[in-house]
């Protein structure tokens, strides 16, 4: 990925969709994400699910796995609006990019 801040608004979106559907924790959506070219650091992805938390759309849950407390993080019903209205946006976008 040559231009992190052009798709910060598209790595959000991913975690936002992922999160709506079930929860998910940071190692976790880092793989998700390089499976799809975002090459993500740890230094980027945890403040991001951090500042997604603090604007309300996603909440966090701690449980153990193998001895170690893990977050995990789902969409709050402010995420699931932004995500349905962002999904609006996106559509349109892409009809004009690629039209």
């Amino acid at each position: 990925m040559k231009d992190k801040e052009l798709y910060a608004g598209l790595i959000r979106l991913h975690i936002l969709h992922h999160a709506a559907h079930e929860a998910i924790y940071g190692a976790g959506m880092m793989e998700e994400l390089a499976r799809h070219g975002y090459k993500i650091s740890p230094g980027t992805l945890y403040p991001l699910l951090h500042r997604l938390q603090k604007k309300g759309y996603l909440c966090c849950e701690q449980r153990e796995v193998a001895g170690k407390i893990r977050k995990y993080y789902r969409c709050t019903d402010a995420g699931h609006t932004a995500l349905i209205e962002a999904k609006e946006k996106v559509k349109e976008l892409f009809g004009e990019l690629f039209a």
